[in-house]
């Protein structure tokens, strides 16, 4: 249509200047001879030989005008055909590629009508700038099993993982984060696995691992139910992202130019951020691994949900059982059994080569009296020894002490402490610490670009007491949600000092912060102890078995001591019974750690007294600010 406007626009002004002509030579008198002004004698010979009358020359005109009208109809006529022609051509061909467009979404339509589980497509339209745009998604059955791609990737499936991905969930609601574990199960606590699930009489625990807290209510070790999670298949295509556990997958190289992680069964997943928080692995004793498989088979390194499910089960099926180690899961599970072992048969033997129990954290007095704590729990309690081999003879093993002694027993369990899981450092290049073990990070516990580590394995800078590596419940939890910020850009440095706490049974336990090391010096202050200063009172109060979660929300911007508050040193004797009190660990006259023994929610206090780092030359005036005379 536009050609033929623009022909018609071309041929008008000389069909109206033809026309013009022709009106305006009728008019005229003489002949066209006579207005060139030939003699007259010439101008009727002319016409007589022409044989056209004086007057014809306005029908040579007309006929002029006729055949330009019949030219221009013709090439208006042809060329509108030709543009009608192409526009039908146009529209059909348009009219079939919409077709063959729709024609996929129509068959898997019709398909979906009959075999809806085994595909479900996706038609998403949009129209921009007069363009349609068409994309179809993937099937679900189309998915991979492991997402090639995910923004935060988490290496370990414990609680600083777990603290993590809460952390990043906080700040990138948005954000898809895959945590890539060994273990079989979801993120869970590990504190509840030496403590309070083996004081319950419910045999279903081992299955449903929910344990009664020491104020009486139920929980699960789990942090969250399998509800909470989405599944890695499902991970990247969730509108809002989410937290996915990949179990029972080991990552086992890390490229950290390419951003890259390689699983154990060649699966390579690309990441944005990631963080290395792969825990620890128990250490055993070089005389058990020399002892040969039979040693082996009847040895347990206490770290995982199996290793209780395991000992649980093997604690009510034999008649004695040596624990090796006097430090913290030592001393909680020999406790535990022992308190078993008073309704029972089961012979509960702890060895340890210290003067006392937790001798390498508490001062000598207070570990002298808690030995004898665990003693009258059931359990004999031999300090000051070795274990100088192992062998297997008479379905029993035989252990052999340094002193010439033997022990024969039907288990072995190994609590001799924790070797940071550091084997992804030689693929990720990453620098590891000679004196204190696991990955060198700075204060905001980044070890590369792209790379953070939190939990057990992290050797961090303490902006207040230097390089550090804590192996706890509280500092898991801290140092992931830390990671967990930084990750998502909040670049803090890790300025919290996290506490520590251990319980034997329901009525004596202790926390701890800083530096809490049995070769300083130290400074204690006791009291008599009443029915609210124990582990199950605090949990009563507080309504959780967890006191980390309640203590670590909270920070002490000020102390100050009430006008009538008193504190007297309370010399430590033989026989003293330590009710409760306070612990000062000094370095260089400073206070770097305090260990509150059966005096609980006065962590902020303690935290901001290492804080301040100062110079005491009474420590009694320290102790009023934790009211431990308070009835």
């Amino acid at each position: 249509m536009l050609q033929c406007r623009a022909v018609w626009q071309k041929l008008a002004p000389l069909s109206r200047a033809s026309s013009t002509l022709g009106r305006t030579g009728s008019k005229r008198r003489g002949t066209l001879l006579q207005r060139w002004k030939l003699p007259l004698n010439q101008q009727m010979n002319r016409q007589m030989a022409s044989g056209v009358e004086p007057h014809g020359s306005g029908a040579i005109y007309l006929v002029l005008i006729g055949l330009t009208s019949i030219g221009a109809g013709a090439y208006v006529y042809s060329t509108i055909k030709e543009d009608k022609e192409r526009y039908k051509k146009r529209v059909t061909q348009m009219r079939s590629r919409s077709s063959e467009e729709r024609k996929p979404e129509e068959l898997s339509a019709k398909a979906d009508a009959s075999e809806l589980s085994d595909q479900v497509s996706v038609k998403v339209t949009a129209e921009k700038s007069e363009t349609e745009i068409e994309s179809t998604v993937e099937p679900v059955s189309a998915r991979p099993d492991i997402p090639s791609h995910v923004p935060y990737l988490l290496i370990g499936g414990g609680t600083a993982s777990f603290a993590a991905a809460r952390s990043i969930r906080a700040r990138d609601p948005g954000a898809r984060v895959l945590i890539v574990t060994e273990e079989p199960d979801l993120p869970y606590m590990r504190p509840p696995l030496s403590k309070e699930l083996w004081f319950s009489d419910d045999s279903s625990v081992p299955e449903t691992l929910k344990f009664k807290q020491w104020n009486g209510k139920e929980r699960s070790i789990y942090f969250q139910p399998p509800s909470f999670y989405v599944s890695p298949q499902e991970l990247s295509f969730v509108e809002n992202g989410g937290v996915a556990v990949l179990t029972r997958k080991k990552v086992v190289n890390i490229d950290v130019r390419g951003n890259k992680v390689k699983l154990d069964d060649d699966v390579e997943i690309t990441y944005d951020k990631c963080l290395i928080a792969t825990g620890g692995i128990p250490r055993n004793l070089p005389s058990l691994e020399r002892a040969g498989e039979e040693v082996q088979k009847r040895t347990t390194l206490f770290r995982k949900v199996e290793d209780f499910k395991s000992l649980e089960a093997i604690s009510r099926n034999v008649k004695s059982i040596v624990i090796i180690g006097g430090g913290f899961l030592g001393s909680e599970l020999a406790c535990a059994l022992g308190r078993r072992a008073q309704n029972t048969e089961l012979e509960v033997i702890q060895i340890f080569p210290e003067k006392g129990n937790m001798g390498k954290i508490l001062p000598e007095y207070l570990s002298n009296w808690t030995t004898e704590k665990v003693r009258k729990e059931g359990v004999n309690v031999m300090p000051n020894t070795l274990v100088k081999s192992a062998k297997y003879n008479d379905n029993k093993v035989v252990l052999l002490l340094k002193h010439g002694q033997t022990i024969k027993t039907d288990h072995v369990i190994a609590a001799v402490g924790l070797e940071p899981c550091v084997e992804l450092a030689k693929s990720a290049r990453l620098e590891l610490d000679s004196d204190l073990g696991g990955f060198r990070v700075n204060a905001e516990l980044q070890a590369r670009s792209n790379i953070w580590v939190a939990g057990d394995a992290a050797c961090f800078y303490d902006l207040k007491l230097g390089r550090r590596r804590v192996e706890h419940h509280d500092h898991a939890v801290v140092s992931g949600r830390l990671a967990g910020e930084n990750m998502t850009g909040a670049s803090k440095p890790y300025w919290h000092q996290s506490m520590f706490w251990s319980d034997l049974g329901p009525d004596v336990g202790y926390e701890a912060i800083g530096i809490v090391d049995s070769s300083l010096p130290t400074v204690g202050v006791f009291a008599k102890g009443t029915a609210k200063d124990t582990p199950r009172a605090v949990t009563e109060m507080s309504g959780t078995g967890i006191r980390s979660e309640s203590e670590t929300e909270t920070v002490a911007t000020s102390v100050s001591v009430a006008a009538d508050a008193t504190a007297v040193a309370h010399p430590p004797a033989g026989g003293d019974d330590y009710g409760k009190g306070v612990i000062f660990y000094l370095r260089d006259k400073v206070v770097v750690g305090i260990l509150l023994w059966n005096v609980f929610n006065r962590m902020p206090i303690a935290r901001k007294v290492i804080k301040d780092g100062e110079e005491y030359d009474d420590l009694n005036e320290i102790a009023k600010l934790f009211n431990i005379h308070d009835d």
